[in-house]
């Protein structure tokens, strides 16, 4: 296949994926995934670091459209939200990389199915909690053991991003508006501002490996498909609303759960 071919495939797919994920507010990352293992023939590592790429570019991009949208000084009052679940997700991000660089590669399959599955579920079950009907009271009030429990919760999210190489958006709203009793759309805008450091550090534990040379090897491929989800995930967000999110999101998790099964647990 030419690099014009393997671009302009990784283009459009880009564009579904993004759009799938603009419409329910992700970057869609967890469904580039298994597109990338099935559909383009990547191992299950390089296609990881390839998605991580793909994500810092997107998530830089989501951050710049937020901008406008929610003003600094809305958020500039919840940045101890932040700096409590990075406090986790660097450490996180940071060893979940390290082993899985030196997982044998069946045992990294079955994990990230695994990890892959368990995202579904919650994807099925927020979309029948009432997530996007406001903001909840909190889970526990200020103090030590809020803080302890930001630390724990960014420390599994740091870990599942950097397996996944996703931002981990789907992990991170609920967290923040179930623990901090945020609104979600300030909680949007901070698991952005928790997404992209923490992404940073796993990528850049991940140079370490091999299987970076697949940046260099896939180029064109890596261009189009981010290029593609950019532009879908604006769409997305243009059309937000146009489909209930409840439905929508029943139908992407029922999806990632049947693509996560076929995909990976024949992986090689």
């Amino acid at each position: 296949m030419s690099d014009l071919s393997r671009s302009g495939q990784g283009f459009l797919a880009g564009s579904l994926i993004g759009t799938l994920g603009g419409l329910i507010g992700l970057g869609g990352a967890e469904f580039r995934l298994p597109v990338l293992v099935a559909l383009f023939r990547l191992g299950t590592l390089e296609a990881v670091i390839l998605n991580k790429a793909m994500s810092l570019v997107v998530v830089s991009a989501a951050l710049l459209f937020r901008g406008g949208a929610i003003s600094p000084d809305l958020l500039a009052p919840h940045l101890h939200v932040v700096l409590n679940l990075l406090a986790g997700s660097l450490v996180g991000a940071w060893w979940a990389a390290g082993h899985a660089i030196r997982l044998p590669r069946h045992w990294l399959d079955r994990i990230v199915m695994l990890l892959m599955l368990g995202l579904a579920l919650v994807m099925l079950a927020e979309a029948w909690s009432g997530r996007h009907a406001g903001s909840p009271a909190p889970l526990l009030e200020p103090g030590a053991l809020r803080l302890l429990a930001g630390v724990l919760a960014g420390l599994l999210i740091g870990m599942v991003a950097a397996l996944l190489g996703v931002a981990g958006g789907e992990l991170l709203i609920p967290t923040i508006v179930l623990l901090y009793g945020l609104d979600t759309k300030v909680a949007g805008s901070l698991s952005l501002m928790v997404s992209l450091p923490t992404m940073i550090v796993g990528f850049v534990r991940y140079a370490r490996a091999q299987a970076f040379a697949v940046l260099r090897q896939e180029r064109p491929l890596m261009r189009g498909m981010a290029a593609g989800s950019v532009l879908g995930a604006a769409l997305g967000g243009l059309l937000l609303g146009a489909v209930p999110t409840a439905w929508l999101t029943t139908l992407i998790g029922a999806l990632l759960l049947v693509s996560a099964v076929k995909t990976f647990q024949h992986a090689r």
